[in-house]
């Protein structure tokens, strides 16, 4: 059974968004704040919260963050749907915009509900109030810089110490490869439609004159 991108789209914001809130709830009812658990060297459930953007960012208010990931969401909801049954369409970059959209909603949702159905300090118990949590660390190696290093010296360095939920994964996943792979898409689709297709703005002249 051959998939449209329109169930395709849907399939895919579905299985990320139950995923990520899966994954959020048993954190939020298993884990106390700041707990640990070491699955190997290189990978912890790291159990926080932040107010902000992906990768624990934090920009702006939180209520205009909370409200600009809404009007996000919905303009890449309906963007999807006014590109889903173009030929020139590729599955792929449905897959790719998918991904953001689901990972901005899985966000939203912690953002407008969780202030409510897990209440916390003031100031993050209401309705778009919300904390995000975050629960993924790869903390793939570290190490401390000579001493003799300027500026740096004696300090831990390591790397990619975020700490991301899986929303945020799905995000930037989809980013990268819309960069990478999908330009194009983005850039000029109505020229993609002309070279796929053969057609162009130049029509054939010929002698018209009549004697």
């Amino acid at each position: 059974m051959k998939l449209s991108k329109g169930y395709l789209a849907l399939i895919i914001i579905l299985a990320v968004i139950i995923i990520d809130q899966v994954l959020k709830v048993w954190v939020k009812t298993h884990f106390y704040l700041g707990e640990s658990y070491h699955i190997t060297d290189w990978f912890q459930i790291y159990f926080i919260e932040n107010n902000g953007m992906a990768f624990g960012m934090e920009i702006g208010s939180k209520l205009i963050l909370t409200l600009f990931r809404l009007v996000l969401a919905t303009l890449l909801i309906w963007y999807i749907i006014r590109i889903k049954s173009k030929e020139y369409v590729k599955k792929g970059f449905i897959v790719c915009l998918s991904l953001v959209v689901a990972g901005a909603i899985g966000n939203i949702i912690d953002c407008t509900f969780y202030g409510i159905i897990f209440p916390a300090e003031p100031g993050f118990d209401t309705l778009f109030h919300g904390r995000v949590v975050d629960m993924l660390y790869f903390p793939l190696f570290s190490f401390v810089w000579p001493q003799w290093m300027p500026l740096v010296g004696g300090e831990e360095f390591s790397f990619f110490p975020a700490i991301f939920n899986f929303a945020d994964a799905a995000i930037s996943v989809g980013m990268i490869a819309i960069i990478l792979f999908y330009p194009k898409q983005l850039t000029a689709p109505e020229k993609a439609v002309q070279i796929s297709t053969g057609d162009t703005d130049d029509k054939p002249t010929g002698n018209t004159d009549e004697e």
